[in-house]
């Protein structure tokens, strides 16, 4: 089972095709530099991360590329590009990290999550993930399957 969320946080998008397509190893919690109708876009719960990716430039800063955060309808001029690159927040360290995976193992940064916390700050969750082979993401299907059958004759036999 998944971990429980807290309460006090509120999922905007979730990329639920992530955990099919990759392999995803270890997590982070990145924070998004945002615009102020950007953020009232998002407390409206209209993002989509699932085509989206991240990737860390040679100055060592990591973006969110192709992520689609809809323009706030009462923002008139001052409205943003809805998919335009935005910069993740991270420590220097974990930066390092992710650009070292990238870079040696061939591994790619998926987002996973597009939450606010506990505080209202905008948080992406982002992982990094080895893509899938085909038979793997059989076996993945064959293993949910055989979870509901399981589940289904639990319950039949009572």
């Amino acid at each position: 089972m998944a971990a429980k969320q807290e309460p006090n946080s509120k999922v905007v998008a979730d990329n639920r095709k992530a955990r099919y397509n990759y392999e995803i190893g270890e997590t982070f919690e990145a924070g998004l530099a945002l615009t102020g109708t950007e953020v009232k876009s998002l407390r409206s719960g209209k993002a989509t991360i699932a085509e989206s990716y991240a990737h860390v430039d040679r100055s060592g800063e990591a973006w969110l590329v192709n992520a689609n955060i809809p323009e706030y309808l009462a923002g008139n001029r001052f409205n943003h590009a809805p998919k335009r690159p935005r910069k993740l927040l991270l420590k220097s360290r974990e930066l390092a990290k992710l650009a070292q995976a990238v870079e040696r193992e061939g591994m790619t940064i998926v987002p996973l999550k597009l939450y606010f916390n506990a505080k209202g700050r905008a948080k992406l969750q982002i992982a990094l993930g080895r893509g899938k082979k085909l038979h793997d993401k059989r076996e993945t299907e064959k293993k949910r399957d055989w979870g509901r059958e399981k589940g289904r004759l639990l319950r039949e036999r009572g």
